[in-house]
């Protein structure tokens, strides 16, 4: 699986983004993906997460309720609807797919995702 997100940019503070991230490969459908971020300075961390068939959907607590994660299974492609930005959220936005297919649980450490995107950065004005 090859990924690639796009969509970030510079945003005033309350105001709305959408990542995509288009992935390539006949096995995106069978593997739960993943967002996450890393500030200037910081690790990357982890920020929401989406099962392989979509009925799962996970969120670091900073972040629920302001975004919201989907998949398209027949577009091959991810997003994440981001809304009430904050300066905060300013960071390289990358998706990432689960190394196991098909795994029944949502995972959140870096270490278990594979297939990492180049990352689309986002900035977040006050």
């Amino acid at each position: 699986v090859q990924l690639q997100a796009c969509g970030g940019g510079l945003v005033q503070a309350g105001g709305s983004l959408r990542l995509s991230c288009a992935a390539s490969g006949r096995t995106f459908s069978t593997h739960s993906m993943g967002w996450f971020r890393q500030a200037p300075g910081n690790e990357r961390e982890f920020v929401a997460a989406i099962s392989w068939n979509g009925g799962s959907k996970y969120y670091v607590p900073s972040v629920k309720g302001r975004f919201a994660i989907s998949r398209d299974n027949a577009k091959n492609a991810v997003y994440l609807q981001m809304n009430s930005l904050k300066p905060g959220d300013t960071a390289v936005y990358y998706c990432a797919a689960d190394k196991v297919p098909l795994r029944n649980v949502l995972v959140i450490m870096a270490p278990l995702y594979d297939y990492w995107g180049q990352g689309t950065l986002v900035t977040v004005s006050s």
